[in-house]
């Protein structure tokens, strides 16, 4: 199970999925295939392994998010009571890739990896804990693929995506503002749900790639990987305090089960790499179709309760990205680039504490050393400008009297490192 920060990817998708890429901040993903992480990026790639290879990496994401009010109130208009509090988590995402030659046409490949994730933590008695103190989003993708050599210059590939996800959420209850007493009885909410229970129950997807030789010089690379909607089912646990008994007289706020149900968006990126003597130039565009993501809805099986609902509304985001490649020499490269990358976040009252990202522009460096014929180390380091985000939120809820709202500003960056071993065999 791979956890991880909202901030560092846009929206909660999660690009960390190979230190090589890490180390020029992506670019040129599609069209490179210097490693066994082509399965992701582009499974055509696969056709440029000319070994058996095996890919494990991993990626310690610090982010900080640190939040200041500027006026937060609860429904009544008063001012929203707690302290400033900083949401970031440390956390591990890690890969592992296979990758197999059947003959001189075609090749086998298998990916793990974690293409979405969040993690955010506030205090229990933080300033915004009616609309969040835990967010958790796990996943983890099984993606078997294969690829196959149409020309000198063509090869394309394909894979399945069988997604596998784990969710928690929970945020405080004003129930003083239900009983007369405003944020002087605070209860809780804790919703956990997943789709874990067996391979049956994943979420199904595909991606398609293709890599052209256009010369000597340059490579193109296109993949598209599929839309894939997740279902999970949970529980709820509220914790209710004595003094608010009576708003749960008629079934309000019990122990329930959950269903949710959200789409993942489509992506489609175009790479090109130009191969010069000692230097290889890097360039990528991706386009990803957040405007899918219009709500977030819990549904409770307890028909008391009503349905919770976010509304996100996000939009189409890009990526871009430039980078370089320098042979130093037959056993070194050095690697560097610099990307930006769009917040799918339309505004102010769209952004939510559970996802508080904004535009970044990534600076990256990173190396690979040849150890041998058989094994290669790779590292790489980004750091994140994240731009200062505006948040104007409100918590929507059947009730008008929960409808708190979280006003100020987020000030956050991120620094990823990543490592990985690959041995051909």
């Amino acid at each position: 199970a791979v956890s991880s920060s909202q901030i560092h990817a846009a929206g909660f998708q999660l690009i960390e999925n190979s230190a090589s890429g890490q180390g020029n901040a992506y670019s040129g993903a599609a069209a490179t295939a210097s490693d066994a992480s082509t399965v992701w990026f582009n499974p055509a790639g696969m056709s440029s392994l000319n070994k058996s290879e095996v890919l494990a990496v991993g990626h310690v994401i610090r982010p900080t998010s640190s939040f200041t009010n500027t006026g937060s109130t609860i429904a009544t208009g008063a001012a929203m009571s707690g302290a400033n509090d900083d949401g970031g988590a440390t956390a591990l995402v890690p890969n592992l890739y296979l990758v197999m030659p059947l003959d001189e046409k075609i090749t086998l490949g298998f990916g793990m990896t974690a293409p979405f994730g969040l993690a955010t933590l506030y205090n229990d008695d933080w300033v915004g804990r009616y609309l969040a103190v835990e967010t958790d989003l796990k996943t983890i993708n099984l993606n078997p693929s294969i690829a196959y050599q149409v020309s000198d210059k063509l090869s394309v590939g394909g894979g399945l995506d069988i997604m596998l996800a784990d969710v928690t959420l929970s945020n405080a209850i004003d129930f003083g503002s239900l009983v007369g007493a405003p944020q002087a009885v605070d209860g809780f909410a804790t919703l956990r749900a997943d789709n874990l229970d067996s391979l049956g129950d994943a979420a199904l997807g595909f991606n398609l790639g293709l890599l052209y030789e256009l010369d000597e010089q340059i490579t193109l690379g296109v993949t598209y990987r599929s839309e894939i909607t997740l279902k999970v089912t949970g529980t709820a646990d509220f914790t209710v305090p004595a003094a608010a008994a009576p708003v749960t007289a008629g079934g309000l706020f019990q122990d329930s089960a959950i269903s949710g149900e959200v789409s993942l968006p489509q992506s489609l990126s175009v790479s090109i790499k130009q191969d010069m003597d000692k230097l290889t130039m890097l360039y990528d565009i991706t386009w990803t179709g957040w405007s899918k993501f219009e709500e977030l809805r819990i549904i409770y099986a307890n028909p008391a309760q009503p349905d919770s609902v976010t509304t996100e509304n996000w939009n189409d985001s890009f990526r871009y990205s430039v980078g370089a490649d320098y042979r130093y020499s037959d056993s070194l490269i050095l690697r560097t680039g610099v990307a930006f990358d769009e917040t799918p976040i339309p505004n102010a009252t769209r952004r939510t504490p559970r996802v508080p990202g904004n535009d970044r522009t990534w600076i990256s460096f990173g190396a690979s050393y040849v150890v041998d014929n058989a094994i290669t180390l790779d590292v790489g380091y980004s750091h994140l400008f994240i731009s200062d985000a505006a948040i104007n939120n409100t918590f929507e809820s059947s009730n008008a009297a929960l409808a708190a709202t979280l006003t100020g500003t987020y000030k956050a960056s991120v620094d990823i490192l990543s490592a990985q071993a690959r041995m051909k065999f």
